[in-house]
Parts: C-alpha cells; structure tokens; sequence
C-alpha cells in the first residue's frame, strides 16, 4: 500500500487490452504530437489549429464500436496533451474544444466508450505549451529562445500548479467514474528547468485524486517512488515481466503504436503489420503486462482507414482467442515455454495457453509437461490436437523427434491453420 493508498487493479489485470487516443489540435498539421516542439512553434502560429479545428465528422459511437469489436475493454483518452488545448468544457480556459468548435468531446468520448462497456481512463499532460505561467523549459516550444529566461520571469508556477489541481477536481468529479487516471510526464534530470514531483506537487496532486475517486489507479509518471499503481513503458515491449521493488510481478502496461506516432501523422509509412500487432499482444500478457494500444484521429475526428485495419487486426483474431488474454498471465515457473512460443496462463480456470508464434512442421515439445495435461484444442475452433507423453528411452516412431524426459510432444497439423497465431489450450489435469 503506497503512502496514499493505491488504486484497484483487479480489473485491469483481468481486461488486458485497452485503447489509447491521441486527437487534439495537433492534428491538424497532422505531423504528430510534438511538432510545436520540433518545429519551435510560436503561440501564434499554433493559433491557426485553434481557430479552424472543426471536427465535424467525430462520432465517438463509431470509434467505441471499433474499440470493443478489437476486444479492448477500457480506454484511455487525451483530455489536454502538451499543446494545453482541452478537450472539454473548462471553466478554468478558453482554450478548450467547446469554444473552438462547440462540442465537448470529452463527454461524447465517456458517454459512449461506457456505452460500449468499456471503463474510462483519462491522460493528463503535466506539460502545457500554452499556459502563460508554465515555465519553459526543454519540453517548450520557446527552449531555444534568446529571451526565455526574461519570459520567465512573468511565470509563475504556483499559478500553474493550482490550474492543474482545479482542472483535476473538475474532470474528476463532472464526469462520473474514472477507472485510470494517466499523467504525462516527469523529467527532473534535464540540465534546463528540470520538473518532477516538487515543480507539479505530485503529492498534493495524489491526494486531491485520492480524496474524489479512491480507487482511481494512476500510473507512474508523477516523479513519486512507490505511489504509481501502473508502470507504463511505451514503445517496447519487455523481454521479461516488470518488477516492483520488493521483487514481485508489478502491474505494468505497455503503450504502443501501430506506426511510429501518437497524433495523427497523415506521411507516415512505417505501420506495424497483422502479425506484429498480435505479437505484440500476447507478448505484453504472456509477461504479465496489458497493452494499450494507440490510435491518432484525423482533426475531422474520424479513424482513418490505417487506424481502422489495425483494430480490425485485433478484432479478427480476438473473436476466437480472447480466452487466453482476458484473466490471463504468466505462466507458472513449472511450464518452461517451448522454442518459438509463449505461454499465458488463467489461475481462475487453471488453464495453460500455448501461443505457437512460428508454427512448426507437425510436432512440438512442450519441456516438463509429462503428466500435467488432461485435454488439448486449437482454441479457435476447439478441434483436438492428440499428444502423446516421451518415455525416458523413447525415440519417435518416425526417428525424427528425441523428446526429452518429462516432456509431451503435439501432433499438430502440417499447415498452419488460418490465423494470425494459432492457440493451443491446454486443459491441466487436477
């Protein structure tokens, strides 16, 4: 239990799959998210995307439709990211989607994501690009003017810090329950204006949250040792599980792309393929982690056709194979995985799941696993696959496979079934 307590994670670690949304105004230069940044943009050259964001063609029906069609069952939403552009009705700004263009996406985004069953997280970004007393700092548009540290002087991050505390209360409290709070992001080890936990009173912060939603789980980004529910690495996927600092499996979730950007980013070529994204899905929760996987609408607010194909990539092998993502894990030590494969595990079912990530000709050696199955299918259309146990001498009668003591080997089928990663589900004996 973290100093202020900590958040619930039972469901989280059951879902195993969420949706991230990058959409702001910076979709409109549609060259990805930090572009202000990389571009050095000037408040009134980023006025532009203000002045003509129109989103006339966001239904957020549509994109919640295709979240749980993937499979995913929670999202997590960019209310305001580093640009400080809102994404709802602030009282706080007229920076904000409904003086732009009349809408609070936000409540659209929450009022259907729930309708679709899906829990509700929220991003927040610590960074605000647009706030007059944010101070600059490297992550700034202005960090390679002659004049910031005069432009500084006007800035006050005390005045920023309780912007922040009362957008926070406002989010949290006008918009029902919020399962994921996510904010973005601490660096207190750059050489120029460093912020961490002192400069965004990450404590102050925690306890503000804590007081208007308990249970909230919140990820790790604050700058507070020990207080975050949920690691978060993005764009990797770990080779092993994450561990917290007492050496158990900690509560991790990996944020991904489907090419290289968070924003939308109409040039971009490098978009993962069928095989990957499923990969990548089941490597997340063969090592305990859930994967949040993005997606960047157009600044008209539709998914585009690249976006869309990703999601169907999930929903297609997810209609047949969710039994071993939602409730599973690790594997038990005592299950060392086969070559080219990955293990998942539900402790509730005590079945073992066996994801066959190269499919093999014919046979397959599962090591240790003599006497541990009563029952093995294809998990997409539940058809038998037959194994037999080795024997400490036993060759196999075509003298093609030494099975090593201990050991089953699968007869599979020769061609590999038609989908993405074929599942095997092992049924343990008692």
């Amino acid at each position: 239990m973290g100093k202020f307590g900590k958040g619930d994670s039972s469901w989280f670690t059951h879902d195993r799959f969420g949706m991230f949304i990058h959409w702001g105004i910076y979709s409109m230069h549609a060259r990805g998210e930090w572009q202000g940044v990389i571009e050095n943009m000037s408040d009134e050259q980023y006025h532009n995307y203000f002045k003509y964001f129109n989103p006339d063609l966001f239904d957020a029906k549509i994109w919640a439709k295709a979240a749980r069609e993937a499979g995913m069952k929670y999202v997590v939403f960019t209310v305001k990211h580093h640009e400080g552009f809102c994404m709802y009705d602030s009282k706080f700004t007229d920076y904000k989607s409904t003086t732009a263009c009349g809408r609070d996406l936000l409540r659209e985004v929450v009022d259907a994501f729930r309708a679709e069953g899906l829990r509700i997280g929220l991003y927040y970004s610590l960074i605000d690009w647009h706030h007059p007393h944010f101070e600059i700092d490297v992550n700034h548009p202005y960090r390679e003017r002659d004049d910031r540290e005069e432009l500084n002087k006007t800035r006050n991050m005390d005045i920023y810090r309780q912007y922040m505390k009362d957008q926070i209360r406002e989010i949290l409290t006008n918009y029902g329950d919020i399962d994921i709070g996510w904010f973005d992001f601490s660096y207190p080890h750059v050489p120029y204006n460093p912020k961490g936990r002192e400069e965004w009173d990450s404590e102050g912060l925690i306890k503000l949250i804590r007081s208007l939603r308990p249970d909230i789980m919140l990820n790790n980004r604050l700058d507070l040792p020990g207080e975050g529910d949920i690691t978060t690495p993005e764009q990797n996927t770990p080779e092993d599980p994450i561990y917290d600092d007492n050496g158990n499996v900690a509560v991790w979730e990996g944020c991904q792309t489907f090419g290289g950007s968070w924003g939308y980013k109409r040039d971009e070529y490098t978009w993962k393929s069928e095989k990957q994204c499923v990969d990548m899905l089941i490597n997340h929760v063969s090592r305990g982690g859930n994967l949040l996987m993005n997606v960047g609408p157009t600044s008209r607010g539709f998914l585009d056709d690249r976006a869309l194909t990703g999601l169907g990539y999930f929903a297609k092998w997810m209609k047949y194979c969710s039994r071993s993502i939602y409730g599973c894990g690790i594997a038990p030590e005592e299950f060392p995985e086969p070559r080219d494969c990955r293990y998942t595990y539900n402790p509730e079912t005590k079945r073992l799941y066996l994801h066959v990530m190269n499919w093999p000709c014919m046979y397959l050696i599962l090591p240790n696993m003599a006497g541990k199955i009563a029952y093995a299918q294809l998990l997409h259309d539940g058809s038998e696959v037959p194994f037999k146990e080795s024997h400490p001498s036993f060759l196999h009668d075509h003298l093609a496979v030494h099975a090593p003591k201990g050991s089953v080997i699968l007869t599979l089928p020769v061609k590999k079934p038609d989908i993405t990663v074929p599942v095997v589900e092992l049924i343990l004996n008692d």
